[in-house]
């Protein structure tokens, strides 16, 4: 007997809402067992962040292959990665694990607009850590990075995807939150040509803290658990969409708060 396990290797947020923390909340609620590998210790709260201090990529790199030689992860998550050091410290490691699904959450700059990505790590990480990918998860300016163009509709994702999908992903799962209107718009892009829609009602609220990394985090549990990519990011769709209205009028910090990852957490999953 043993526990369904994720390792998540991202930046840690102090306040809680977003990145290493969100994670492991996330993976708990869904019955996960969360295991980490921290990239980074940012310096941020509900208003923006401050600062990021990367931690040494060969630590990095022995967390990572501590983790995988003993527990043995079911699916990994990629969050935040800032450098070409701590890349090449990912993607070296990680590849002694082909069989392990990887989702990828391209954090490049905060909400607040800090770069948590360097500049120069960008083309590195197109090369060296999509290809590995199961599947990416970019919000519009994550994308608008990616591909190098600006979005504005439907079809100006159909375009940026196909020129991600070139960088040798498996599957983007285009994340339309940043389109304004009374429903928000996801579609994954598959390497079989192959697109699914999802749609959902948009949630009033300033609390969306981390939503990113919860979603990749859900859905990387849910793929951990046996589903197949559009059940399990269908799954991680409902639960995000539900721990958004579960933390919609809930104060805490003065600026964008998290959602409420706990409202219905499951218990630990044991095979």
């Amino acid at each position: 007997m043993r526990y369904i396990c994720v390792l998540t290797i991202a930046g840690s947020d102090c306040s809680g809402g977003a990145g290493i923390q969100a994670d492991i909340k996330t993976m708990s609620a869904l019955g996960v067992y969360a295991a980490t590998a921290i990239t980074s210790i940012t310096v941020q709260n509900t208003k923006g962040v401050q600062a990021v201090h990367g931690v040494n990529p060969l630590i990095v790199a022995d967390q990572i292959k501590a983790v995988m030689d003993d527990l043995k992860p079911d699916a990994v998550k990629i969050g935040m990665v800032n450098d070409c050091a701590t890349i090449h410290a990912i993607a070296d490691t990680l590849k002694h694990y082909p069989k392990c699904p990887i989702v990828i959450d391209p954090i490049m700059v905060s909400t607040s607009g800090f770069n948590l990505m360097k500049p120069d790590a960008l083309e590195l990480f197109c090369h060296s850590l999509l290809p590995m990918s199961t599947l990416l998860t970019p919000n519009l300016p994550e994308t608008e990075i990616l591909s190098n163009m600006k979005i504005k509709t439907i079809d100006d994702m159909d375009i940026a995807a196909q020129k991600i999908m070139s960088l040798g992903c498996n599957a983007v799962l285009m994340k339309g939150g940043h389109i304004d209107g009374g429903e928000k718009v996801d579609r994954l892009y598959m390497a079989n040509g192959g697109v699914q829609t999802f749609t959902h009602k948009t949630i009033a609220t300033r609390n969306t803290h981390g939503t990113g990394c919860t979603l990749s985090s859900a859905i990387t549990s849910y793929i951990a658990r046996g589903l197949d990519l559009v059940d399990a990011i269908a799954a991680a769709k409902k639960y995000l969409s539900q721990a958004l209205a579960a933390g919609k009028d809930i104060h805490i910090g003065e600026g964008h708060g998290p959602v409420n990852h706990l409202f219905n957490p499951e218990k630990l999953i044991t095979l």
